[in-house]
């Protein structure tokens, strides 16, 4: 199992323009204001009204808590939560907070137990998140401690509502968040369930990164094909992502925020370009070649036609195949101009060891310093300083102008679009 951790950046300084003065461009469906990325105020909204609201948020996969007293710690935004798998089976997600004076009582990133304990004053919780045990709860010589009426069973860890599919934890503060498999629509769940077929998991290692920027930039990044076969000169030399291609960019017809962006690879190794289609990409470099060719090698095992697909589940999910290599991204917002990122990689239990090494190998395209993963970090790093310190205020989606959702080309920014028509509606703004 590999470990990694790489921090690119500080958090930065924010135009924090109020909510109330937050009024989006005339032309609507073409431009994104700055504020979007830069106010804490609208920041502040996001975790109110995305996060903490109605859609399910992905916490961690059951192969990471497989026995009873294992957890795991998470997010919910920028809420820190516990998983944890009770004895009686049941996976649970409270919050990170101890009842009593707010300390954040669990610090190990995973482990096992048979209860979880404050450091603070040693206030005990069940697997379960009930408060279980208080030192001193009736004082000492009959003097101090808790009132007669204090009752254990009313001051309980916050609980979230839990869910999964095919291995997969969401967790959500709402009651009112619809069915899973009825959230993320039938395009994304068809998907979905390549990748997660519901045999059990492997997780083979995690990266840890921060990165300077919105964490919205991130969904647009993933939105966003048009940077792909520009900034990218990996995925256009060894044919992974390359205009002319067949490829998509698909966007959930019920809401138009989730999608994925997915390409079938070439037949060839290192892939065919024309000389107009060169002039076009800066970045593209003839003599680019791989001195371990194994790297390239795609065994199809997926009922799938595309060779990658990189889906944008809202609003903290990522869920990566690229060829063999398979991850889950969690996005944690880290206030207006920081996120952190949380990279989890796996395989499937029943891999051999030689399917393990190949996915450990083309794992290499992923993670803060990956192949393809430092060029996004950088760009978007790029992305936020400009608009955080500029004296213009918009930004320009005009790539396939006047369409949102699905798009069957790379140039196009129709998937940004109808992501910030959602948007729009969810903050009221």
């Amino acid at each position: 199992m590999f470990q990694s951790q790489t921090v690119i950046g500080q958090t930065l300084g924010a135009k924090n323009t109020p909510v109330e003065d937050c009024v989006w461009p005339e032309d609507a469906l073409h431009a994104i204001p700055d504020w979007v990325y830069t106010s804490q105020s609208v920041y502040d909204l996001e975790m109110e009204r995305i996060f903490h609201g109605k859609t399910w948020n992905f916490v961690a996969l059951e192969a990471e808590i497989p026995k009873s007293g294992d957890y795991k710690r998470s997010y919910v935004g920028a809420t820190p939560v516990v998983v944890s798998r009770a004895e009686d089976g049941s996976i649970n997600v409270f919050e990170n907070r101890c009842a009593h004076r707010g300390a954040e009582f669990c610090r190990k990133n995973q482990g096992n137990t048979n209860e979880f304990v404050c450091p603070y004053h040693q206030w005990s919780y069940s697997l379960k998140g009930d408060l279980q045990g208080i030192p001193f709860k009736r004082g000492v010589n009959k003097e101090g401690g808790m009132p007669r009426d204090f009752k254990n069973a009313d001051h309980g860890l916050k609980r979230l509502n839990v869910t999964t599919h095919h291995g997969v934890i969401f967790a959500s503060y709402s009651d009112e968040v619809e069915p899973i498999e009825e959230y993320l629509t039938p395009e994304i769940l068809e998907d979905f369930n390549v990748i997660f077929p519901g045999k059990p998991l492997r997780v083979v290692g995690y990266y840890r990164n921060e990165l300077p920027c919105n964490w919205k930039m991130y969904h647009e990044n993933l939105k966003d094909p048009y940077h792909a076969t520009l900034l990218h000169s990996f995925l256009v030399v060894f044919g992974l992502l390359v205009a002319g291609n067949k490829s998509q960019m698909l966007v959930d017809s019920v809401h138009g925020r989730h999608g994925y962006m997915a390409s079938a690879k070439s037949e060839d190794k290192y892939a065919s370009v024309s000389e107009e289609n060169k002039k076009e990409m800066r970045s593209y470099v003839d003599t680019l070649r791989l001195k371990d060719e194994r790297f390239l090698n795609y065994i199809k095992e997926f009922d799938s036609p595309w060779s990658v697909t990189m889906q944008t589940i809202w609003p903290n999910l990522i869920v990566q195949r690229e060829m063999n290599t398979l991850g889950v991204r969690q996005i944690i917002p880290n206030g207006p101009n920081s996120l952190i990122m949380q990279w989890t990689m796996f395989g499937y239990e029943d891999d051999s060891e030689e399917t393990l090494r190949h996915r450990l190998r083309q794992g290499n395209l992923m993670g803060p310093a990956g192949f393809l993963g430092l060029e996004d970090n950088e760009a978007m790093k790029f992305v936020q300083e400009g608009v955080r310190r500029s004296t213009t205020d918009t930004s320009i989606i005009k790539l396939d102008a006047n369409k949102t959702g699905t798009s069957n080309t790379l140039i196009s920014e129709a998937a940004i679009r109808s992501m910030y028509e959602y948007y729009r509606k969810v903050m009221d703004i």
